[in-house]
């Protein structure tokens, strides 16, 4: 069940919000001043905030200001100010939104519905994205897009480069012979054709590395064969 705060000093207001809310499902918490309001929001975890600007104590933009620091919730204002320059300093202040009174309660549950919808959209993106990049020191490879980032800039990649590195990257911190790099890569027996790895991780090397001939990413194991460095 969702959870949504309730900053809000006029009582007929807060009652006609949470009655409505309620119905739709909702957990509803009330908090009638802004000093309590903003202690609730920083220490108690919830999905979306409704707030009033003008306020006891605490003032709502700067109510608004504090959450926004902190944490990344959807935040509804909804307010008696009505001039522009209202509503511009809200949203500036970091509000997802901005409803003036009178309102339609139908429609301040359709926007906290909305609200939430796409704020769970947002962070399941982020997790399909998180759980699809590898990010080691200042390289960032998205496996979805096949691109690479070195200190955030989009570096250009053949097939059979990032096909290397993205291997190298997956298992880091262990040695690979040229051999079996070149079974994993190539998906052949190597018979003894070395050579193409050696020239790829050279241009691995050059991508990737500030110091080509000092790399810090892609070690040469002497004897043994090359180690993809955390």
């Amino acid at each position: 069940m969702k959870r949504i705060l309730i900053i809000e000093d006029d009582p007929v207001i807060v009652e006609v919000e949470k009655d409505y809310l309620e119905t739709s499902g909702f957990k509803v918490d009330i908090a009638t001043s802004g000093d309590i309001g903003l202690n609730m929001a920083l220490e108690t975890k919830y999905d979306l905030i409704i707030l009033d600007l003008m306020l006891p104590h605490t003032d709502g933009l700067e109510i608004c200001r504090r959450i926004r620091q902190v944490k990344n919730i959807p935040i509804l204002i909804v307010s008696a100010k009505k001039e522009e320059i209202d509503k511009i300093r809200g949203l500036g202040h970091g509000a997802d939104d901005y409803m003036t009174k009178p309102f339609s309660v139908g429609e301040l549950v359709a926007r906290v519905k909305a609200h939430l919808s796409r704020y769970d959209r947002l962070i399941t993106d982020n997790q399909t994205r998180q759980k699809n990049e590898i990010q080691i020191l200042g390289i960032r490879i998205d496996q979805l897009s096949r691109k690479v980032f070195v200190n955030e800039k989009e570096i250009s990649f053949t097939s059979k480069e990032y096909d290397l590195l993205l291997f190298l990257a997956q298992h880091p911190n262990q040695v690979f012979s040229k051999e079996e790099l070149f079974e994993k890569i190539w998906g052949l027996d190597s018979m003894g054709d070395t050579a193409t790895v050696t020239v790829y991780i050279g241009k691995l090397r050059e991508k990737i590395e500030l110091h080509p001939s000092k790399p810090q990413y892609i070690e040469t194991i002497w004897g043994v064969g090359y180690r993809f460095n955390v």
